[in-house]
């Protein structure tokens, strides 16, 4: 598959590169954006991966790509454009485009890997928001393709808040028993025992955590029933933004390090 750059520009001693290509599974140009450090100029690196929340993407997309021409789809920020929900939409007029779960587990990772020096037994995810949401249910829905994830205020419980039921609703239609195969908290329920182990991070000031789209809790009690190791932290006079993303994406990629024995 043919992709073309879009920048390069140098960073952290290595480079910060953006690639724009023709999807096979959204059937859209796409872009994506892929550090490459030093390293990398001699040898195979681990792949990080990371999935945006709703508000960035869907500035991010309308910005590079304008979306898919679908009516309707650039009239809210919770739907359309900007929500993808990481999951494959089942319901006309979506079905076609919107498959972003396929797109992050199968045909970006097999892009990345042909055309980049990627060890493709390394692989990483974290994401915030509704990526936090996304990274999340990638991987428990894929035992043993991740060897580790993280998160930043992930929508937790998505059935259960208006985000989610607006989005799931649409997407998936009105049975609400399919929605549960996008729903962390439910996923883990069933998740297999493989070795996991789960960062969190949460502001304690995030608006959208007081008003009952996040559900951080529901997981949590999820996550401690089938006994799976799941580090969550609140933290203290911090909200939803990237100013609270950037003070903890350290501990992250810290966190991943361990596991991609980087």
């Amino acid at each position: 598959m043919a992709l073309k750059q879009i920048s390069s520009n140098k960073c952290f001693g290595g480079l910060q590169k953006v690639f724009e290509h023709d999807s096979v599974e959204l059937k859209c140009k796409m872009k994506f954006a892929i550090y490459l450090p030093p390293k990398a100029e001699t040898g195979k690196c681990p792949a990080l991966y990371w999935l945006s929340g709703k508000c960035y993407a869907f500035e991010f997309y309308k910005r590079i790509s304008g979306g898919c021409n679908i009516k309707g789809e650039d009239e809210s920020w919770d739907f359309g454009t900007g929500a993808g929900f990481y999951l494959d939409a089942t319901e006309d007029p979506w079905k076609t485009n919107y498959r972003m779960y396929s797109y992050v587990t199968e045909e970006l990772p097999q892009l990345i890997n042909a055309n980049f020096p990627v060890d493709p037994q390394r692989m990483s995810i974290f994401g915030h928001s509704m990526g936090g949401h996304g990274a999340l249910i990638c991987t428990l829905k894929n035992p043993g393709k991740y060897k580790s994830v993280s998160a930043f205020a992930p929508i937790c419980n998505p059935v259960l808040c208006p985000w989610g039921k607006k989005a799931f609703s649409g997407y998936l239609g009105a049975d609400e028993s399919k929605w549960k195969a996008y729903d962390a908290t439910h996923l883990v329920k069933s998740y297999p025992g493989s070795q996991l182990d789960i960062l969190i991070d949460q502001g304690k000031d995030d608006q959208f955590l007081s008003d009952g789209q996040l559900l951080p809790d529901n997981f949590i009690a999820a996550c401690t029933e089938k006994k799976i190791p799941v580090v969550f932290r609140s933290q203290e006079g911090y909200d939803h933004s990237y100013y609270f993303i950037a003070t903890f994406i350290t501990d992250h990629i810290r966190h991943h390090a361990k596991y991609l024995n980087a």
